[in-house]
């Protein structure tokens, strides 16, 4: 049994209360989470239930004391704290320096030079890692290939804040291509913006309640290929979660995270100044 380690910020969270159970129906009982660490108990003000020791016994996990303990115990390691980015940096620096292949959870960084950071503290240590909205590795998502795309428009649901990254990963992982610039055309309730490439290229997205994941791609002759996300992509994002540890192979190029935050990062900033410009710094 290969055991996987948990680093969080506060542990009663969707993607620790969920993870254990994905990870070991997918694996057929091979890996399993053992071990967790969470440096705070949840904020009163989130109206989270559980504290971390509660967490733990209710999931069934060692709740370890220091993180120190989690890294040097698990096979495998896991940084969650999927809604606080900003916390990443610190709670990826002794796992990010362990050798030990770690799996970073969305959203990845604040901005393009914290990612920078974090990935720079892996590549000193020769930690293999890498981060991903689970969005990616949707089935739907991989009939775009060969497909020669001049345009995308995207939509989703959710608040832009949280959100918003499921849709700039995948319209990132299918162009390819340097961002340079995105311009806000949303309004509040509704996040809109368009993402200008380095080749010409663009994309437009958008989010509204209720609203599925979706992709429209056309090439240069207006030709259009369109494809909802119907599957369930968090099960084949949590089998190639299984085969990276089993194999060591980076799911998502560190460049085209550092340019998903970084456009994540512009579009915070646009959202000031709707129609107007906003250089993506990469």
């Amino acid at each position: 049994m290969k055991k996987i380690g948990f680093i969080d910020y506060f542990l009663d969270e969707w993607h620790a209360n969920n993870y254990p159970e994905f990870i070991k129906t997918a694996s057929n009982g091979e890996f399993e989470v053992a071990y967790a660490w969470g440096m705070i108990d949840p904020p009163a003000e989130l109206g989270k239930e559980l504290t971390n020791k509660q967490w733990a016994e209710k999931y069934g996990v060692t709740l370890c004391e220091t993180m120190d303990e989690v890294i040097e115990k698990s096979d495998y390691l896991i940084v969650l704290s999927p809604n606080n980015p900003e916390m990443h940096e610190q709670l990826c620096k002794k796992s990010l320096s362990s050798g030990k292949l770690t799996y970073v959870d969305k959203t990845f960084a604040p901005d393009a030079e914290t990612a920078k950071r974090i990935f720079a503290v892996a590549d000193a240590s020769g930690t293999k890692t890498y981060s991903s909205s689970a969005l990616r590795f949707s089935e739907e998502y991989k009939d775009f290939k060969g497909f020669p795309i001049q345009h995308i428009y995207s939509k989703g649901p959710g608040v832009y804040e949280i959100y918003s990254i499921h849709q700039i990963e995948p319209i990132m992982m299918l162009m390819d291509a340097k961002p340079v610039r995105v311009m806000y055309t949303g309004t509040p309730t509704h996040p809109s913006m368009i993402i200008e490439f380095e080749d010409g290229r663009t994309a437009h997205m958008y989010q509204a309640a209720g609203e599925k994941f979706e992709i429209t791609a056309v090439d240069k002759d207006n030709n259009a290929r369109t494809r909802r996300v119907d599957s369930d992509f968090f099960a084949s994002f949590i089998k190639d979660l299984i085969e990276f540890f089993k194999d060591g192979e980076i799911r998502a190029p560190h460049e085209q995270t550092v340019n998903v935050i970084a456009v994540r990062t512009a579009g915070l900033e646009a959202m000031k100044t709707p129609f107007t410009w906003v250089n993506v710094r990469n």
